[in-house]
């Protein structure tokens, strides 16, 4: 009797010490092999294996074994009699040897006899089988008793769950993937369109081919060297892309006039802001601040600006950021009427009408972007596939942009001002 009762203690101890390995998230594979080591432990059994249901392959396959021999098959086929009969047996204790009209034990019989597996035991977990348990003869050489076939369950139970369990997981990842995927998929081809969209754009004017993809990068340099996060940076790259949208509703020969277009023709170009907002407005962009973008992105910190003539804050800050690299890229390029402009006298520009035009901190960002580049800091040469190696590399740019950028004011009064309110609102609160 106290020789039951120990074994009792022991068995429960061990069943204990499995719950606990099942719910530690340690290795899946690791997990498995302490439990078949515990539960053989447990009742002091020879040999045995665990092994994982497939329902796509409709197989057990090995994931745990012990005292089999290398031989023994890793993958035991299940035909649709085995999976209905396991089923119905539910998780409940087959004896190999009484069970020979099943096809499975038929087929693998020989392995079965040889290693002298006693117990099969089907792990069904909420009507679905995950695997199953093989068990070989106690080192006693005594049959299974009744009780000690409950605690087979019991500890079968916590492998199946366990199991299961993984199975949960390896589903929801696999499904995350697919989604992670398709929203890769139609991120992709929502930039594809975008550019197109760009390219269609600059098609009209056949004078500043590209301009709306040099905007969209230079646009997408900014933010980033404003430390944005990626998604951010996206969102400031698609504004810049999509900008002059509103050109598609000028009328080409004005877009392409060889000259200073004249202020009838001039008030029409200038339309194009508040007709590209109209457009982009009633799209569902990921980036919902690109429809302001394209609507704002010819408005001045002082007020001279267009469609709205708005003043610094007021003008959305990705505005800004467009309108500094529409800007950029008007200076950068060759146009009908005039030749590109020396980076020196592009730099000096920015310099002057920071606080005007600009924002300045903006532009203390992109010309500190453009130092990197030169100085060695940043090797991504994003300046010099935009500009051409020769206009980057001129004499003197660098102390130049020293220089510019040591001079420079960090930022617009009314900036200031809208800082210390944010400040005094805060310490209010």
């Amino acid at each position: 009797m106290a020789e039951h009762s120990n074994k009792l203690i022991h068995a429960f101890g061990a069943l204990a010490e499995l719950g606990q390995e099942i719910t530690n998230k340690n290795n899946f594979q690791e997990t498995i092999r302490t439990s078949l080591h515990l539960i053989s432990g447990a009742l002091g059994i020879m040999r045995g294996s665990v092994a994982r249901y497939s329902r796509f392959g409709h197989e057990l396959n090995m994931l745990a074994v012990r005292g089999l021999g290398d031989d023994f098959p890793l993958s035991l086929s299940l035909c649709s009699e085995d999976e209905r009969q396991f089923l119905t047996n539910g998780l409940n204790p087959i004896e190999i040897a009484h069970a020979k009209a099943l096809p499975f034990f038929q087929v693998y019989d020989a392995s079965f006899e040889r290693r002298n597996l006693q117990l099969f035991l089907p792990l069904v977990v909420r009507d679905e089988i995950v695997g199953a348990l093989f068990l070989g003869e106690k080192a006693t050489g005594e049959a299974y008793t009744s009780y000690e076939k409950e605690i087979i369950c019991a500890m079968g139970q916590h492998i199946g769950v366990a199991i299961s369990q993984r199975n949960l997981m390896a589903e929801i990842e696999r499904h995350a993937e697919q989604n992670r995927k398709m929203f890769d998929d139609m991120r992709s081809t929502y930039h594809d369109t975008v550019k197109a969209f760009a390219a269609a754009i600059d098609c009209k004017d056949k004078y500043t081919e590209g301009h709306s993809v040099r905007v969209g990068r230079f646009s997408e340099i900014i933010a980033s060297e404003l430390g944005w996060g990626g998604d951010e940076v996206e969102g400031a790259a698609v504004a810049g892309y999509l900008h002059d949208v509103g050109k598609l509703t000028v009328e080409r020969k004005i877009i392409n006039a060889p000259y200073r277009i004249n202020a009838k023709e001039s008030a029409e170009l200038n339309k194009h802001p508040s007709v590209g907002f109209e457009i982009l407005q009633p799209i569902h962009h990921p980036f919902t601040d690109v429809p302001l973008a394209a609507k704002y992105h010819h408005e001045r910190l002082d007020g001279r600006g267009y469609p709205d003539g708005l003043f610094d804050r007021e003008i959305p800050f990705i505005a800004k950021i467009v309108n500094l690299a529409d800007s950029f890229d008007a200076m950068t390029t060759d146009r009908p009427y005039k030749a590109r402009r020396p980076a020196k006298d592009v730099i000096d520009d920015l310099q002057r009408n920071a606080g005007k035009q600009f924002a300045p901190e903006l532009v203390t960002s992109f010309l500190g972007g453009m130092l990197k580049e030169l100085s060695g800091e940043n090797r991504d040469k994003r300046f010099r596939r935009l500009l051409g190696r020769e206009y980057m590399e001129a004499e003197g740019i660098a102390e130049k942009l020293r220089y510019t950028l040591n001079e420079m004011a960090p930022t617009t009064p009314m900036t200031y001002v809208a800082a210390a309110a944010s400040v005094g609102e805060f310490q209010i609160h």
